[in-house]
């Protein structure tokens, strides 16, 4: 997974935690201000069912006019 990032189910909910980009970066298009990403899908150390899961998180903003 991308540095720093986990998951984790707490009381029913699957729990992700990824770094903030500070400050927001970019998108490759340009369009967004990337805060938090895990830079494609990325397998974790959670197990459920016997399998690892696979998360893939983005977290933008609209950029500024």
């Amino acid at each position: 997974m991308a540095k720093e990032t986990s998951a984790k189910v707490e009381g029913g909910y699957l729990v992700i935690k990824v770094p903030l980009n500070d400050p927001p970066r970019p998108s490759g298009t340009g369009k967004t201000l990337v805060v938090a990403s895990t830079y494609g899908n990325q397998q974790t150390d959670l197990e459920i069912q016997g399998e690892r899961v696979t998360v893939g998180v983005n977290a933008y903003i609209k950029r500024p006019r």
